[in-house]
């Protein structure tokens, strides 16, 4: 099975496609390029749900093939996957958080008894549910903890927004800015998708001093080393 895996930034996907070894091939798309390692695509999208919903999306549209180029099959699984935040203690720096839901954390209004959800304005969805299976099966060959990892838009920076999305969204694990736009897009397709997240610093107050950004990006590497065979062999249809 070919798997599409979605990142922000180039050093997030250098970050994945070290664990399979060699040098990847690069594969040109229209404003982006794949790094192709086996039945692995690792494509870096830009920041944020909007740049990530759009790189999915052409990645899936195109198949990632140069023109003119055969087709190698269509993708049977889209991962996001990078680093983020992480409401400690529950994930500590270095850890690895798989996404039970991908939920839009910020997507709605604002009123004067507080924030109210897209969904609760009538319209829209604000979450993703990753197939049960894959999540589990995904973080026991990662060592890793599963649950609601929250997409935003803006990161957050102080410690009241940190226990707002905490009051919101019980349980969450972990924040980062692309997961559901790589939801969305995915979801068009008729692609199950998976988020993937090496937890490089707290949610709350930013202090740069603490982050762990390198002890993140080889917790992503070393994440996509023990799971490979689980995401490549993973059949849809069994589960």
């Amino acid at each position: 099975m070919r798997v599409l895996v979605v990142t922000a930034v180039p050093v997030e996907r250098d970050a994945v496609t070290r664990a399979f070894g060699g040098a990847p091939e690069s594969v040109a798309l229209p404003g982006a390029e794949v790094h192709r390692c086996g039945a692995f695509d690792v494509l870096a999208g830009g920041a944020g749900p909007a740049a990530a919903a759009a790189a999915t999306a052409f990645a899936l549209a195109s198949e990632s093939r140069p023109p003119g180029a055969p087709a190698s099959g269509p993708y049977g699984l889209v991962v996001s996957a990078g680093i983020g935040g992480a409401f400690t203690p529950l994930t500590p720096l270095g850890s690895l958080v798989v996404a039970s839901g991908i939920v839009a954390a910020d997507l709605g209004a604002e009123t004067r008894d507080g924030f109210l959800p897209v969904t609760a304005l009538g319209f829209g969805r604000d979450r993703f549910t990753p197939p049960p299976a894959l999540v589990r099966d995904v973080a026991a060959a990662a060592g890793a903890a599963a649950g609601p990892v929250l997409t935003v838009s803006t990161v957050t920076g102080t410690a009241e927004r940190a226990a707002g999305l905490l009051a919101a969204h019980p349980g969450a694990l972990a924040e980062a800015m692309e997961g559901f736009g790589v939801a969305e897009a995915a979801a068009r397709a008729g692609v199950p998708v998976l988020e993937l997240r090496a937890v490089s610093n707290a949610v709350g107050p930013r202090d740069r001093d603490a982050w762990r950004i390198g002890d993140a990006l080889a917790a992503l590497t070393d994440a996509f080393g023990k799971t490979a065979p689980v995401l490549e062999g993973w059949n849809r249809h069994d589960h």
